[in-house]
Protein backbone atom coordinates (compact mmCIF):
# COMPACT_ATOMS: atom_id res chain seq x y z
CA UNK A 1 0.00 0.00 0.00
CA UNK A 2 0.93 3.63 -0.38
CA UNK A 3 0.02 5.96 2.10
CA UNK A 4 -0.50 10.07 1.72
CA UNK A 5 -2.73 13.02 0.57
CA UNK A 6 -2.87 12.98 -2.65
CA UNK A 7 -1.63 9.93 -4.04
CA UNK A 8 -3.64 9.44 -7.46
CA UNK A 9 -0.91 10.34 -9.46
CA UNK A 10 1.42 7.73 -8.07
CA UNK A 11 3.28 5.31 -10.08
CA UNK A 12 4.25 2.97 -7.03
CA UNK A 13 0.99 1.01 -7.08
CA UNK A 14 1.88 0.04 -11.32
CA UNK A 15 6.00 -0.59 -10.25
CA UNK A 16 5.23 -3.00 -7.11
CA UNK A 17 2.53 -4.39 -8.63
CA UNK A 18 4.63 -5.92 -11.60
CA UNK A 19 7.09 -6.99 -9.30
CA UNK A 20 4.84 -9.18 -7.33
CA UNK A 21 3.42 -10.57 -10.61
CA UNK A 22 7.03 -11.46 -11.82
CA UNK A 23 7.78 -13.44 -8.26
CA UNK A 24 3.90 -15.14 -8.47
CA UNK A 25 2.83 -13.62 -4.85
CA UNK A 26 -0.30 -13.05 -4.24
CA UNK A 27 -0.58 -9.80 -2.78
CA UNK A 28 -1.66 -6.07 -4.15
CA UNK A 29 -0.21 -2.98 -3.80
CA UNK A 30 -3.31 -0.31 -3.22
CA UNK A 31 -2.42 4.06 -3.28
CA UNK A 32 -4.90 5.42 -0.76
CA UNK A 33 -5.26 8.51 0.58
CA UNK A 34 -5.51 9.38 3.72
CA UNK A 35 -6.71 12.82 6.02
CA UNK A 36 -4.34 12.81 9.00
CA UNK A 37 -7.14 12.12 11.90
CA UNK A 38 -7.32 9.09 10.12
CA UNK A 39 -3.69 7.60 11.59
CA UNK A 40 -4.71 6.23 14.79
CA UNK A 41 -7.44 4.04 14.04
CA UNK A 42 -5.35 3.07 10.88
CA UNK A 43 -2.36 1.90 12.54
CA UNK A 44 -3.94 -0.49 15.34
CA UNK A 45 -5.99 -1.94 11.81
CA UNK A 46 -3.00 -2.51 10.35
CA UNK A 47 -1.35 -4.67 12.99
CA UNK A 48 -4.23 -6.96 13.70
CA UNK A 49 -4.47 -7.49 9.98
CA UNK A 50 -3.06 -10.37 9.05
CA UNK A 51 -3.16 -9.51 4.96
CA UNK A 52 -1.38 -6.89 5.49
CA UNK A 53 3.09 -6.93 4.79
CA UNK A 54 3.71 -3.23 4.85
CA UNK A 55 3.29 0.11 2.85
CA UNK A 56 5.14 2.98 1.49
CA UNK A 57 4.41 6.57 2.79
CA UNK A 58 4.47 9.36 1.11
CA UNK A 59 3.79 13.03 1.47
CA UNK A 60 2.84 14.51 3.43
CA UNK A 61 3.32 11.75 6.32
CA UNK A 62 6.67 10.79 6.26
CA UNK A 63 7.53 12.48 9.36
CA UNK A 64 3.56 11.98 11.12
CA UNK A 65 3.90 8.80 10.74
CA UNK A 66 6.96 8.01 13.15
CA UNK A 67 4.47 8.88 15.94
CA UNK A 68 2.36 5.64 14.84
CA UNK A 69 4.97 3.02 14.75
CA UNK A 70 6.34 0.50 17.05
CA UNK A 71 10.58 0.86 16.20
CA UNK A 72 12.20 2.65 13.89
CA UNK A 73 15.75 2.08 12.04
CA UNK A 74 18.54 4.36 12.01
CA UNK A 75 18.80 5.82 9.14
CA UNK A 76 15.23 6.31 9.38
CA UNK A 77 16.43 7.61 13.09
CA UNK A 78 19.10 9.96 11.71
CA UNK A 79 16.45 11.32 8.93
CA UNK A 80 13.49 12.27 11.22
CA UNK A 81 11.14 10.93 8.36
CA UNK A 82 10.08 7.19 7.22
CA UNK A 83 8.82 5.95 3.83
CA UNK A 84 8.42 2.47 4.48
CA UNK A 85 6.68 0.25 6.85
CA UNK A 86 7.59 -3.32 7.62
CA UNK A 87 4.72 -5.70 9.95
CA UNK A 88 7.03 -7.81 11.96
CA UNK A 89 5.43 -10.01 14.67
CA UNK A 90 2.52 -7.80 14.80
CA UNK A 91 4.15 -4.66 14.95
CA UNK A 92 4.97 -1.81 12.62
CA UNK A 93 8.40 -1.54 11.94
CA UNK A 94 9.46 1.91 10.14
CA UNK A 95 12.54 2.10 7.33
CA UNK A 96 14.13 5.12 5.32
CA UNK A 97 14.50 4.04 1.84
CA UNK A 98 14.67 7.42 0.24
CA UNK A 99 18.17 7.66 1.58
CA UNK A 100 19.19 4.83 -0.58
CA UNK A 101 16.92 5.65 -3.73
CA UNK A 102 18.37 9.16 -3.76
CA UNK A 103 21.88 8.48 -3.75
CA UNK A 104 21.65 5.83 -6.18
CA UNK A 105 21.55 8.27 -9.78
CA UNK A 106 24.27 10.46 -7.90
CA UNK A 107 27.09 7.64 -7.61
CA UNK A 108 28.53 8.83 -10.75
CA UNK A 109 28.61 12.30 -9.98
CA UNK A 110 30.32 11.19 -6.39
CA UNK A 111 34.11 12.41 -6.75
CA UNK A 112 32.77 15.76 -8.30
CA UNK A 113 30.32 16.95 -5.78
CA UNK A 114 32.58 15.33 -2.09
CA UNK A 115 33.24 18.39 -0.29
CA UNK A 116 30.96 20.62 -1.98
CA UNK A 117 27.98 22.63 -0.82
CA UNK A 118 24.32 21.99 -1.95
CA UNK A 119 21.08 24.13 -2.21
CA UNK A 120 17.74 21.95 -1.80
CA UNK A 121 14.37 23.52 -1.99
CA UNK A 122 11.96 22.28 0.29
CA UNK A 123 11.80 21.31 4.38
CA UNK A 124 9.78 18.37 4.74
CA UNK A 125 10.06 14.56 5.02
CA UNK A 126 11.31 14.27 1.37
CA UNK A 127 14.52 17.03 2.49
CA UNK A 128 15.48 15.45 5.61
CA UNK A 129 16.14 11.89 3.54
CA UNK A 130 18.15 14.36 0.94
CA UNK A 131 20.73 15.85 3.67
CA UNK A 132 20.68 12.83 5.14
CA UNK A 133 22.13 11.43 1.58
CA UNK A 134 24.37 14.63 1.26
CA UNK A 135 25.96 13.73 4.55
CA UNK A 136 27.30 10.69 3.05
CA UNK A 137 29.13 12.50 0.27
CA UNK A 138 30.68 14.94 2.71
CA UNK A 139 28.63 17.94 1.14
CA UNK A 140 28.51 21.11 3.26
CA UNK A 141 26.96 23.70 2.95
CA UNK A 142 24.00 22.56 3.07
CA UNK A 143 20.88 25.15 2.46
CA UNK A 144 17.40 24.48 2.63
CA UNK A 145 14.94 26.65 1.63
CA UNK A 146 11.47 27.18 2.64
CA UNK A 147 8.82 29.50 2.54
CA UNK A 148 8.71 29.61 5.98
CA UNK A 149 12.20 29.45 7.32
CA UNK A 150 11.41 31.04 10.80
CA UNK A 151 9.60 28.09 11.53
CA UNK A 152 12.07 25.17 10.37
CA UNK A 153 14.15 24.55 13.47
CA UNK A 154 14.26 20.17 13.86
CA UNK A 155 17.10 19.67 11.30
CA UNK A 156 19.76 17.83 13.34
CA UNK A 157 22.90 17.81 10.78
CA UNK A 158 25.32 20.51 11.22
CA UNK A 159 25.95 22.69 7.90
CA UNK A 160 22.59 22.65 7.41
CA UNK A 161 21.28 26.67 7.44
CA UNK A 162 17.74 27.58 6.34
CA UNK A 163 16.64 30.79 4.17
CA UNK A 164 14.08 32.48 1.93
CA UNK A 165 13.49 31.34 -1.52
CA UNK A 166 14.48 35.64 -2.09
CA UNK A 167 18.50 34.39 -0.75
CA UNK A 168 18.77 31.26 -2.64
CA UNK A 169 21.53 32.66 -5.38
CA UNK A 170 23.42 34.14 -2.49
CA UNK A 171 24.54 30.60 -1.54
CA UNK A 172 25.27 29.64 -5.88
CA UNK A 173 29.16 29.91 -5.11
CA UNK A 174 29.82 27.43 -2.68
CA UNK A 175 27.05 24.66 -4.54
CA UNK A 176 27.69 22.00 -6.89
CA UNK A 177 24.27 20.81 -6.56
CA UNK A 178 20.62 22.36 -6.53
CA UNK A 179 17.79 19.14 -5.94
CA UNK A 180 13.65 20.27 -5.42
CA UNK A 181 12.61 18.29 -3.21
CA UNK A 182 8.84 20.09 -3.34
CA UNK A 183 6.00 18.85 -5.27
CA UNK A 184 6.18 22.06 -7.97
CA UNK A 185 6.59 20.89 -11.20
CA UNK A 186 4.71 17.73 -10.36
CA UNK A 187 1.41 16.27 -12.80
CA UNK A 188 -1.03 18.46 -13.26
CA UNK A 189 0.59 21.31 -12.60
CA UNK A 190 3.73 21.11 -14.66
CA UNK A 191 4.11 24.89 -15.70
CA UNK A 192 5.34 25.22 -11.74
CA UNK A 193 8.89 25.17 -10.36
CA UNK A 194 10.86 26.01 -7.63
CA UNK A 195 13.36 28.15 -9.68
CA UNK A 196 11.81 31.60 -11.28
CA UNK A 197 12.09 32.20 -15.11
CA UNK A 198 14.40 35.24 -14.27
CA UNK A 199 16.26 32.99 -11.82
CA UNK A 200 17.26 30.61 -14.46
CA UNK A 201 20.88 31.15 -15.33
CA UNK A 202 21.86 30.42 -12.04
CA UNK A 203 21.28 27.02 -12.81
CA UNK A 204 24.24 26.75 -15.22
CA UNK A 205 27.20 24.69 -14.63
CA UNK A 206 25.34 23.28 -11.44
CA UNK A 207 23.72 19.51 -11.05
CA UNK A 208 20.13 20.08 -11.20
CA UNK A 209 18.24 16.46 -9.45
CA UNK A 210 14.37 17.23 -9.04
CA UNK A 211 12.75 14.19 -7.23
CA UNK A 212 9.40 14.76 -9.37
CA UNK A 213 9.50 11.80 -11.25
CA UNK A 214 5.93 12.82 -13.16
CA UNK A 215 6.53 14.27 -15.44
CA UNK A 216 9.88 13.00 -16.50
CA UNK A 217 11.29 16.08 -16.90
CA UNK A 218 9.94 18.88 -14.85
CA UNK A 219 9.81 22.70 -15.80
CA UNK A 220 12.87 22.80 -13.00
CA UNK A 221 14.33 20.39 -14.84
CA UNK A 222 14.03 22.16 -18.72
CA UNK A 223 15.24 25.74 -17.43
CA UNK A 224 18.55 23.46 -16.00
CA UNK A 225 18.65 22.29 -19.91
CA UNK A 226 18.17 25.30 -21.17
CA UNK A 227 21.19 27.24 -19.35
CA UNK A 228 23.46 24.18 -19.85
CA UNK A 229 23.28 22.30 -16.55
CA UNK A 230 23.18 18.93 -16.19
CA UNK A 231 19.50 17.22 -14.47
CA UNK A 232 18.46 14.23 -12.57
CA UNK A 233 15.06 13.25 -12.67
CA UNK A 234 13.05 11.58 -10.17
CA UNK A 235 12.31 8.34 -11.86
CA UNK A 236 15.66 6.15 -10.90
CA UNK A 237 14.67 7.78 -7.27
CA UNK A 238 11.12 5.99 -7.32
CA UNK A 239 12.63 2.73 -8.79
CA UNK A 240 15.66 2.39 -6.25
CA UNK A 241 13.81 3.27 -3.25
CA UNK A 242 11.12 1.04 -3.85
CA UNK A 243 13.47 -1.54 -4.47
CA UNK A 244 14.61 -1.28 -0.99
CA UNK A 245 11.17 -1.36 0.11
CA UNK A 246 9.88 -4.50 -1.87
CA UNK A 247 12.89 -6.55 -0.20
CA UNK A 248 12.17 -5.42 2.85
CA UNK A 249 8.41 -6.81 2.45
CA UNK A 250 8.97 -9.96 0.22
CA UNK A 251 12.64 -10.79 0.79
CA UNK A 252 13.37 -11.01 -2.44
CA UNK A 253 15.18 -8.44 -5.57
CA UNK A 254 13.62 -6.56 -6.97
CA UNK A 255 13.40 -6.50 -10.99
CA UNK A 256 15.11 -3.42 -11.22
CA UNK A 257 15.61 -3.23 -14.92
CA UNK A 258 12.30 -5.04 -15.86
CA UNK A 259 10.57 -2.24 -13.85
CA UNK A 260 12.73 0.57 -15.29
CA UNK A 261 11.68 -0.18 -19.16
CA UNK A 262 8.09 -0.87 -17.70
CA UNK A 263 8.23 2.72 -16.43
CA UNK A 264 9.68 4.26 -19.54
CA UNK A 265 7.03 2.41 -21.46
CA UNK A 266 4.46 4.21 -19.69
CA UNK A 267 5.48 7.57 -20.28
CA UNK A 268 5.79 6.83 -23.62
CA UNK A 269 2.10 5.46 -24.07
Amino acid sequence: MLFGNPVGHSLSPFMHNLALNHFGIKARYFAIDLRENEWTRLASHLINEDAFWGANITIPYKQLMMNYVDEIDQTAAEVGAINTIVKQDYKLAGFNTDVHGFLSPLRQFEDELRGRGAIIFGTGGASRAVVEALSELQMKPIKLISRNPGRVTTFKNSGVDVASYDEWPAFLDDAGLIVNTTPLGMHPNVKQSPVRETEKQFLADKICYDIVYNPLKTRFLKMAEEVGARGIGGLEMLIQQGSRSFELWTGKPFPVEMIRAKLYEKFED
